[in-house]
């Protein structure tokens, strides 16, 4: 080495490295904005004014290449009304996102495939994949899965908080104990279209019961380490094992509540309560109030702001999940628009930082290209390449 040679900081290494793997994160909430109708993804927002975490520009600051909208529905009762309502939802939000995204083509482009994903990474453009999370859209009615297929949707998180007719949630009572009867044979259609299965809000037993199931490798869009932060919604080390086995990848996901535990905060879950109980628990809201209460909801976060979990927390995890599943099983699920957010990490502008973490922790750029798009990549090709 020439003694005038420059040695290169890791903030350098790391960003060369994020520009040239592709970037994927495979959980965002972002088609909630869209259904607003004054969202614009080609414009910058910024956060602390509309706590909006993703936008096309910003997705280019912080080196973003590839990233799945979840068309979110949130669970309610059972029944042909509500089903025929949670359908219509997610297709509006599913629309909406092809609209978005047809309508601003010079930036980016809806990708079906990990080909899509490289071609238009090649192209300098963003890549936009499509993923369903809470599978209550679907009823009763198995076709639907295939419908959203064909509408692009790549995944499905089978359930969200509550149970629903598919499955076992990991935050709510028993209802089958894992899948349903129906379940298994929503998981069997997934398989057999090429849809990837998500078990991120599954019940312990629901996954379990999917992992012996699936014919193909499952995905956990966002969710951590239980080991590390004992919550319900993260994998214990015997689920992470399993999912390895199976061929699967866990995508950390930087919702700080999964990262670390919060310290008690009696003043903020007091207003928040309130604030549910006012609000119905945020259920059937008409889009004035959902404003309104969103308005008074961030209101609190001003007055009783969070102490959030860091990116070396989050690393943390990968750290973790990497030691027990192995790296070709690890990836990133932001959760932004969802809750997702860490004190440094705020929106997508900011997702080096995650890179330069794991630069720092000694990652190589092949270990670093895994986890940041070559392993949800894998699986998704893997699971497109055996549909029947």
């Amino acid at each position: 080495m020439a003694c005038n040679q420059k040695v290169k900081t890791p903030e350098e290494i790391a960003k060369e490295i994020h520009n040239r793997v592709l970037t994927v994160d495979s959980h965002t909430d972002t088609p909630w904005a869209l259904l607003k109708g004054d969202f614009d993804l080609s414009e910058r927002h910024d956060y602390k004014k509309d706590r909006s975490r993703v936008d096309f520009p910003r997705m280019i600051e912080g080196g973003l290449d590839a990233i799945f909208f979840a068309s979110f529905v949130g669970q309610r009762e059972r029944n042909d009304s509500t089903y025929q309502w949670a359908y219509n939802r997610a297709m509006e939000q599913i629309d909406s996102i092809h609209s978005h995204v047809n309508f601003r083509s010079e930036i980016a482009e809806i990708a079906v495939s990990p080909e899509d994903a490289y071609r238009i990474e090649s192209l300098g453009k963003r890549a936009i994949f499509i993923g369903i999370e809470n599978g209550f859209p679907l009823g009763l009615d198995l076709n639907n899965v295939e419908v959203f297929y064909n509408k692009g949707a790549r995944y499905i998180t089978l359930c969200h908080t509550k149970n629903n007719d598919i499955c076992d949630s990991s935050t709510d009572s028993t209802e089958y104990n894992g899948l349903s009867v129906y379940g298994e044979d929503v998981v069997a259609e997934m398989n057999r279209l090429g849809m990837m299965v998500d078990v991120s809000h599954i019940s312990d037993s629901s996954f379990y019961d999917v992992i012996n199931l699936s014919k193909t490798p499952i995905i956990a869009s966002h969710s951590c380490a239980r080991a590390i932060c004992d919550n319900p919604r993260n994998l214990n080390d015997d689920m992470l094992k399993k999912l390895a086995e199976n061929g699967g990848v866990i995508q950390m996901c930087i919702l700080s509540d999964y990262v670390k535990a919060p310290e008690p905060y009696p003043e903020r879950d007091s207003a928040q309560n309130a604030l549910r109980i006012k609000y119905r628990g945020f259920d059937d809201l008409t889009k004035e109030e959902m404003a309104m209460a969103r308005k008074e909801w961030y209101a609190i976060d001003t007055i009783f702001p969070r102490k959030l979990a860091t990116v070396s927390d989050a690393v943390d995890h990968i750290d973790h999940m990497v030691k027990v599943a192995g790296i070709d099983h690890v990836g990133i699920g932001t959760d932004f628009d969802g809750g997702g957010g860490l004190a440094d990490c705020q929106d997508v502008s900011q997702l080096g930082n995650i890179t330069l973490e794991l630069v720092k922790r000694g990652y190589s750029e092949e270990e670093i290209r895994k986890i940041w798009g070559g392993n949800i990549m894998r699986v998704l090709q893997k699971v497109l390449d055996n549909a029947s």
